[in-house]
């Protein structure tokens, strides 16, 4: 029997999904059972990662190995209560997730079963050999035709358009391998999920297009051309926006041990984003931080739109105490609806959270196959897994001639904060993008908690261009400019926290305060105020003020004013402060500027005429803690 060939370069046929159970083949038989490893005997007309149905109760598992008529299954799971000689009924196709409309603003689990839906209908734990899709077949939609009978289409353009939300608009398009004549296309109205859009006639017979269709999640869905990921992702973050962006198509790693704020991160980066979708993964995290994301993200407004968050954002929830083998499948199950929505045209944020823990589900199923492990334990394709994974982000052109992207953001949880354990130093080999937390800043309660001195960005230079056309011709000036005062500072606060501030000469004291003011004003931010999204421009004019204020300051103290006078400035203080102006307040960050400047003026002409020789006690400057928190 031809199992599911070409599902691997083929978008499957909606209406021979092999979804119903096969009946006709003879089951398999369990022998043996290993927590959610099971063995198989009578099993060589199945096929290799073939989906099957596990025991009497039908628990959904896949094919990992495959020896004459034995076979390995891991189990998405619990086989508590599971017993040797208990039937295995093969699919006919892979570990697959249907792909429709109806996904946005829902909540579906790693193997890709509505938990919201599951909830009403059973009202408690989800319980096992439940088998759902994730959208709703029976759902009406308002369709409305791009195409008319007659015309010749291809694989990837658009034949109708569904109103999926108020924010996004789905898109059926023509399957892969299909090509020819519409020979029908629905009429504007409502149509359910389950009826065809479309049929096209071509060289192999009329083929219906669905609303829907299924789609194997291991398997990277094709686009036509990969393109350099030459714009950034706008995230209203300062220190990501101005100092390490990363472009729509990029993908970054968050590493940073317990309590430093990944988390809390990719939250903001969720909701902030300018990404047209996102789609959240809460891949082993504690149930309560899922809970949070599940009560907080329905009651978000998008800043764009002004429309419910929700309306643009799929989660997959599979937390700590749900089977381990589903940990592992969901973040293949939530990059292939990243794709589904790539192929529409669509950029789209995927957040992961933590690539740590769906690799320590790679090794209890390693240790549970039996497989030689390798360093702590994990197991010798993890950099090859993570390849795979990563690799399937990007800015393409699709075959409907679209540009599009999959941007992904994946947290890592370093035991200890360790970043030379396997799986931060192998992610650091296929990203482009590193945001390291540190540990200090986060206690010292500064948010985010990204450090400037270990971070990286290798997508500044391809971003360039655009910041230089959209913000500000001086963005890439003042960002080099910023890290350089921040790099000596480094080297300026070893030597504090060695001799203390009076021992160094004017110079670098004012390096110290300069880089105080770019901690405090600028890549620190409030994310229970409006300055929780700061704009590209908003941030471009906070830079700028502390740099000025840095470059005029730096000729008075190489002409012999005394630091002190300057620190005495009370506009210091408000220029600490100036982050909580409105992004649209203009006039206040000019009046302060211009302020600044003035008074800095009057401080060198007052120095010249020889009224500033009696010091007093400077003003409290902004605070110097640390690494200069």
């Amino acid at each position: 029997m031809e199992r599911f060939e070409k599902a691997d370069t083929n978008y499957p046929n909606p209406q021979n999904t092999g979804s119903e159970k096969t009946g006709t083949e003879k089951p398999g038989v369990i022998t043996m059972i290993n927590g959610p490893v099971v063995r198989g005997s009578g099993m060589s007309h199945f096929a290799m990662r073939e989906l099957v149905q596990v025991g009497e109760l039908g628990l959904t598992g896949e094919i990992l190995q495959m020896d004459g008529d034995t076979s390995i299954i891991q189990v998405y799971e619990d086989t508590t209560g599971v017993r040797v000689g208990e039937p295995i009924r093969g699919l006919g196709r892979p570990l697959s997730v249907c792909l429709g409309p109806g996904l946005l603003g829902h909540i579906i689990d790693g193997i890709g079963r509505p938990l919201d839906r599951l909830m009403e209908a059973e009202g408690g734990f989800l319980a096992r050999g439940t088998h759902l899709d994730p959208i709703d077949m029976g759902r009406s939609w308002e369709v409305t035709p791009l195409c008319k009978v007659g015309d010749t289409v291809s694989p990837g353009m658009a034949v109708a358009a569904v109103k999926e939300t108020d924010l996004i608009e789905n898109r059926v398009v023509v399957p892969r391998g299909v090509e020819g004549e519409v020979e029908f296309i629905a009429a504007p109205g409502y149509y359910r999920t389950s009826d065809p859009v479309a049929r096209v006639r071509g060289a192999s017979g009329v083929t219906p297009v669905m609303m829907y269709h299924y789609w194997p999640v291991r398997t990277p869905r094709p686009y036509k051309e990969r393109l350099l990921p030459d714009e950034p992702l706008i995230t209203g973050q300062r220190v990501i926006d101005g100092l390490f962006p990363i472009s729509k198509g990029g993908v970054a790693a968050i590493p940073g041990g317990f309590g430093t704020g990944k988390t809390v991160t990719q939250h903001q980066l969720a909701k902030w984003s300018d990404a047209r979708v996102v789609v959240y993964i809460g891949c082993g995290e504690r149930g309560n931080e899922m809970t949070q994301v599940l009560e907080e993200f329905p009651s978000l407004e998008d800043p764009y739109s002004k429309k419910p968050l929700m309306q643009r954002t799929i989660l997959i929830a599979n937390t700590s105490n749900m089977p381990v083998a589903a940990r592992e499948a969901s973040i293949y199950t939530g990059i292939t609806i990243a794709e589904y929505y790539r192929d529409m045209g669509y950029d789209v944020a995927m957040m992961a959270d933590s690539t740590s823990r769906w690799a320590e589900a790679l090794r209890e199923l390693s240790g549970r196959l039996g497989e030689i492990p390798a360093e702590e334990g994990f197991p010798a394709y993890l950099a090859t897994r993570l390849a795979e994974f990563y690799e399937r982000a990007g800015k393409v052109r699709t075959f409907g001639d679209q540009t599009a992207s999959i941007s992904v953001i994946g947290a890592v949880s370093p035991p200890g904060g360790d970043f030379t354990e396997p799986v931060t130093r192998h992610t650091k080999r296929f990203i482009r993008c590193f945001w390291a937390l540190d540990a200090s800043l986060a206690h010292a309660r500064h948010f985010p908690a990204i450090s400037w001195t270990d971070s990286y960005s290798e997508y500044a230079e391809e971003v360039e261009d655009w910041y230089h056309q959209h913000v500000d011709p001086s963005w890439s000036a003042l960002r080099g400019e910023a890290r350089a005062v921040l790099a000596e500072d480094d080297t300026v606060q070893q030597t504090i926290r060695l001799m203390g501030e009076d021992v160094l000469p004017d110079s670098q004291r004012l390096v110290a305060l300069t880089a105080s003011l770019l901690k405090n004003g600028y890549l620190q931010q409030n994310s229970f105020s409006q300055d929780s999204f700061c704009p590209p421009e908003k941030g471009i004019m906070i830079l700028k003020m502390i740099l000025d204020f840095h470059n005029q300051a730096k000729k008075l103290v190489a002409g012999g004013c005394p630091l002190s006078l300057i620190r005495r400035m009370k506009e210091l203080i408000e220029l600490t402060h100036v982050r909580e102006l409105a992004a649209d307040d203009k006039a206040g960050f000019e009046s302060l500027a211009k302020r600044l400047r003035e008074r800095l003026a009057k401080v060198g002409s007052e120095r010249l005429a020889g009224g500033g020789e009696e010091e007093a006690e400077p003003a409290p400057a902004p605070a110097q803690e640390g690494r200069g928190v």
